[in-house]
């Protein structure tokens, strides 16, 4: 559609917002499309996502009495996404420089008049907040990561400490500025950022100059490429960089400095960012980023993940709540760093502490339970994988070795006394083997209906055959062998297998004995089975200290 068709028509909705505007579901807007001939015509979009005149929305709404009053700041919202459309990032640029007084904005008539009217009622900066709102609700609601969302900002907020008057914030990857600004509250803080989509930087810089940050400078371009703070040492860089990014310039950048830790593979770009915001610490300052949760285990990351904790510099990994990332449920991690202070000999950590939050509401508390916290001496962190995953580190701690070791040492003790007690007694023989003598085929008991089969094992059908008995000559070497295939496979054969005859007394003393040793072999399974758990309980129970051998 041109602009001339939108200008004649007025701001385009969706149908979505119609639903919103009349206070109904989408499904009952879709309804209304169908029911009644006079709802307005599509006026812009795709035959799956129509677009429609606002005021002839309203005016249908009015008529029909669904209708509710739409408050200027929809109104304003509605203009800026026909005159803007993909590209409300300059639209609300645009409008926060009006709003500062900057030279080079300018906005469209009719969105201009609804700024002024709504500047009577609010101040400048409430008016950019609310766009800001509607701005994060609709990246929330389409699954983008264009911004960061409100429960990551919450998120970083909360881990971060608190900061002196004077302290300087970074943000290197900084968006619209919602993290940096939210993080440096206060206003003696100095907050600097970098960004390269223009129009955001554009517009954090604005955000911050309405918020009463005169000192805050917020610049546009590519931080790993073309870093234009490269003196600047913070005391605190947050940073949510963008994810999956395999072109971040490796190439071009294979000797740059901030590398101190290693040279991140063209698939880490997280960790250029790591190494990045590390770069622009000052002694003594820390880095809050995120990460997806991959970055903690990923095998081309192992090695920079080793300097980190051998150096003592990652501090504190949060695995954050899923839904706290705005594109995806999966959950993140959030990574605290800290620069040693070169003069303090004594300011080396020697723990890293894991948290684990993956189970918990991500609107609700971040306070850890002390049973989602573990301090993971760094030793243990550095062996064939550095897996940073807080949960791996968490559950180990909360188990109870002693207990369980104690457990499976009184079990293993007690099934190994039964099994002597489970042999029967069996005396030599005098005579050639059983099924050397007279004997009868499974084909010939399943003729005279003495089986019947549960599965492929056959069974007695009768009082004159004892299963016991009839199953242990069918596992026999002798029908083993009968049943084996060429390729070893074992398949009972049910017209060559064989039993010796015997009276029903003989066969129940026989079945008896090969029941006992059924349950002797099955003891002997379970006391394996119970010998390798309590092996592997020990070794991890003297390995993180769990467990010690006695004096």
């Amino acid at each position: 559609m041109t602009d001339d068709v939108a200008s004649s028509v007025g701001p385009l909705v969706t149908g979505s917002e119609i639903a919103r505007l009349a206070g109904v579901t989408r499904a009952a807007v879709s309804n209304w499309r169908r029911r009644y001939e006079d709802f307005p015509a599509s006026a812009g979009g795709s035959a799956n996502s129509p677009l429609y005149s606002l005021p002839e929305v309203q005016a249908w709404l009015d008529r029909q009495r669904k209708g509710q009053e739409v408050s200027p700041e929809v109104e304003l919202w509605q203009m800026m996404r026909a005159a803007y459309g993909e590209l409300m990032l300059a639209g609300l640029a645009d409008v926060a420089g009006v709003l500062t007084g900057d030279d080079t904005a300018t906005l469209p008539d009719d969105v201009l008049s609804r700024v002024r009217e709504l500047t009577r009622t609010e101040t400048p900066a409430d008016v950019v907040n609310g766009l800001v709102e509607r701005f994060l609700d609709s990246a929330r609601r389409s699954n983008s990561d264009q911004v960061t969302s409100e429960r990551l900002v919450r998120a970083v907020r909360h881990f971060t400490p608190e900061l002196p008057s004077g302290a300087i914030v970074f943000d290197p990857a900084c968006g619209i500025g919602s993290l940096l600004l939210s993080v440096a509250a206060d206003n003696g803080t100095n907050c600097c950022g970098q960004e390269l989509d223009t129009a955001s930087a554009r517009f954090a810089q604005f955000r911050a100059d309405l918020s009463g940050r005169p000192g805050a400078r917020i610049v546009a371009g590519d931080s790993l490429r073309s870093d234009q703070w490269p003196e600047l040492k913070a005391d605190l860089v947050v940073c949510d960089p963008p994810a999956g990014v395999t072109e971040w310039g490796r190439e071009e950048l294979l000797l740059d400095s901030r590398w101190e830790l290693g040279t991140p593979s063209k698939a880490e770009g997280e960790l250029a960012w790591l190494q990045h915001a590390y770069a622009h610490t000052a002694p003594g300052g820390q880095v809050f980023i995120v990460m997806p949760a991959s970055v903690a285990y990923r095998k081309a990351g192992r090695r920079i993940r080793a300097e980190l904790v051998r150096r003592g510099i990652v501090r504190q990994v949060v695995a954050l709540p899923p839904g706290t990332a705005t594109s995806h449920a999966l959950p993140v991690h959030l990574w605290c760093l800290r620069r040693p202070m070169k003069t303090n000999a004594d300011d080396t950590n020697h723990t890293v502490r894991m948290v684990d939050l993956t189970a918990n509401d991500p609107d609700e508390s971040l306070e850890p339970r002390p049973d989602q916290i573990a301090d993971v001496p760094l030793i243990e962190l550095l062996d064939d994988t550095v897996d940073l995953t807080p949960g791996n580190h968490t559950r180990v701690r909360l188990r109870d070795y002693p207990g369980e070791y104690a457990a499976l040492r009184q079990e293993l003790t007690e099934q190994i006394g039964r099994l002597a007690a489970l042999l029967p007694q069996l005396s030599p023989g005098d005579g050639p083997g059983s099924l050397e003598g007279a004997t009868t085929s499974v084909a010939e008991l399943a003729r005279a209906g003495l089986i019947e089969y549960e599965g492929a094992e056959p069974v007695s059908a009768s009082d004159q055959l004892d299963t016991d008995y009839l199953q242990g000559f069918l596992r026999s070497s002798v029908n083993a062998r009968r049943s084996t295939s060429a390729s070893g496979t074992y398949r009972l054969d049910g017209r060559g297998s064989r039993v010796p005859r015997m009276g029903i007394n003989d066969q129940r003393r026989y079945g008896s004995a090969f029941r006992a040793l059924s349950e002797f072999d099955e003891g002997i399974r379970r006391v394996g089975e119970l010998s390798r758990r309590l092996a592997d309980i020990a070794r991890e129970g003297l390995a993180t200290g769990a467990l010690t051998p006695e004096k």
